[in-house]
């Protein structure tokens, strides 16, 4: 199964925004200490195009001789899988040497104080902390949180976590642990954040009796790692039609973007995946299916047909769930939106590393948590399908995980650089360029097998899963 436009342009929206950020970040540290910068460049691999104040605006790759002295290229590359900022004196990602043979000049990296580096190899991770906390207070200022007040279920889905932990359609949720659950959002909080990986006792009332369940922490992490969802959704949801394939059954019967899909053969449609579980037991056989348009209610019969592609049966209808229930628009004011920037910030750090000390202790496998470009793609088209504040909140986090795991003490990453800084500072005296070189040439090393291993896994967690 490929990616559609949409999430190729999402995915690239998202990595551009953050990875410009970052490297803004260095460059802009690198400027206000004094040091020189030949390159700032988006992407990596080959030169598709770029200004500097020496050659101006061109296409393709520079001289081999190219020297800016002083003038950086700002350039885009072929690949869009990152950036970096190419500054004077300093070991990097291109292994360049040859310009630490000749004395230090007062414009290097090299010359310049302890807390100058420190701060210039920081600064990327800086930003995208500051990126990080700007959405989060930007979301709760400007766009505030819609809170729905309903803690009763409408439908599980088949095999899905909240199947096996126990729960059924019309169970009313009350309490998790010691706390009251008010809404939904409030419940799904309670059982994927916090405590995450614990086990938790749910109180519901089911059929005018009180019973718990007890949930599996590890299943409950493995959703929320993987991005699968939980598999419930609360009573008022709805489907509704998001496109619509003119050639194909539900297109020729008439069914129209806006539409709200109601029923199909009798069975009410609440969610996504029952949906779709619902085209693929008729196989082909006739489906009923019944849905309003603005006011008026409409059904018509239809064969689903299988899609060689996609590997399944179907009508040709894009959907998305809504909530059409009550509810209640809650505002923040301007010192709480910081508050709330702060503290999601600082909340995101800690379910990166929650999540990092339980695959190291086994509680969950690295290979199903960790996710890469591919999944990234898949996870950047779906919220921003679901409007602008949803995308820029994946930003958000997405730079708050790309920080904490560039800051990590790894060769190659700038937690690496900021390690010999400090080994610098301490012993009073550079490093030999060739351990800096053996160093930075293992960080490669290990990072290109943790790409290609991500990479492959993704591939197969996609198209062979």
């Amino acid at each position: 199964m490929g990616f559609s436009i949409q999430e190729i342009l999402a995915f690239i929206g998202a990595l551009g925004i953050i990875v410009s950020l970052h490297e803004f970040g260095h460059f802009a540290a690198a400027r206000m200490c004094g040091m020189r910068a030949d390159v700032f460049a988006l992407g990596m691999g080959m030169r598709l195009f770029g200004w500097n104040k020496i050659t101006g605006f061109t296409f393709g790759k520079l001289a081999d001789d190219w020297d800016g002295g002083g003038h950086t290229d700002y350039r885009l590359c072929l690949l869009p899988i990152g950036g970096y900022v190419k500054i004077v004196g300093m070991i990097d990602e291109s292994m360049d040497s040859e310009q630490l043979k000749t004395a230090p000049q007062p414009y290097e990296f090299r010359s310049k104080n302890a807390l100058q580096k420190a701060f210039v190899i920081s600064a990327g991770v800086i930003m995208n902390f500051l990126l990080a906390i700007s959405v989060f207070f930007a979301v709760a200022v400007f766009n505030g949180k819609e809170i729905h007040p309903i803690t009763s279920i409408g439908y599980v889905e088949k095999n899905s976590v909240a199947e096996k932990t126990g729960f059924q359609s019309g169970d009313k949720i009350t309490s998790i642990g010691e706390s009251r659950i008010t809404s939904w959002e409030n419940l799904i909080e309670e059982l994927t954040i916090k405590d995450v990986g614990a086990d938790r006792t749910v109180t519901i009332e089911r059929g005018g009796r009180t019973e718990r369940l007890t949930t599996n922490g590890r299943l409950f992490l493995d959703a929320l790692t993987q991005k699968k969802g939980l598999g419930m959704f609360p009573v008022g949801s709805k489907i509704i039609v998001v496109a619509v394939e003119a050639n194909m059954p539900a297109g020729k019967a008439g069914v129209q973007t806006g539409d709200t899909l109601l029923s199909a053969n009798a069975v009410p449609v609440i969610g996504a995946e029952q949906f779709i579980t619902l085209i693929t037991e008729n196989q082909g056989k006739p489906l009923e299916l019944v849905w309003k348009h603005g006011t008026e209610e409409k059904r018509a019969t239809m064969s689903p047909t299988y899609d060689e592609g996609v590997k399944r049966w179907r009508v040709g209808l894009g959907h998305a769930m809504i909530f059409d229930g009550p509810a209640v628009q809650k505002s923040y004011t301007f010192g709480e939106s910081l508050a709330i920037g702060w503290n999601e910030t600082v909340h995101q750090v800690g379910m990166f590393f929650g999540i990092i000390g339980k695959i190291f202790s086994g509680v969950v496998s690295f290979k199903e948590t960790i996710g890469g470009p591919l999944q990234i793609m898949q996870i950047a088209g779906q919220v921003a399908q679901r409007g602008f504040w949803d995308f820029i909140e994946l930003v958000a986090k997405l730079s708050v995980s790309i920080a904490v795991l560039n800051i990590l003490p790894i060769p190659a990453l700038d937690g690496g650089h900021l390690v010999f800084i400090i080994i610098e500072a301490v012993l009073r005296r550079e490093v030999s360029v060739k351990a800096k070189m053996a160093f930075q040439q293992i960080g490669m090393f290990l990072l290109l097998g943790l790409m290609a291993f991500v990479l492959y896994n993704d591939v197969m967690k996609r198209f062979f899963h």
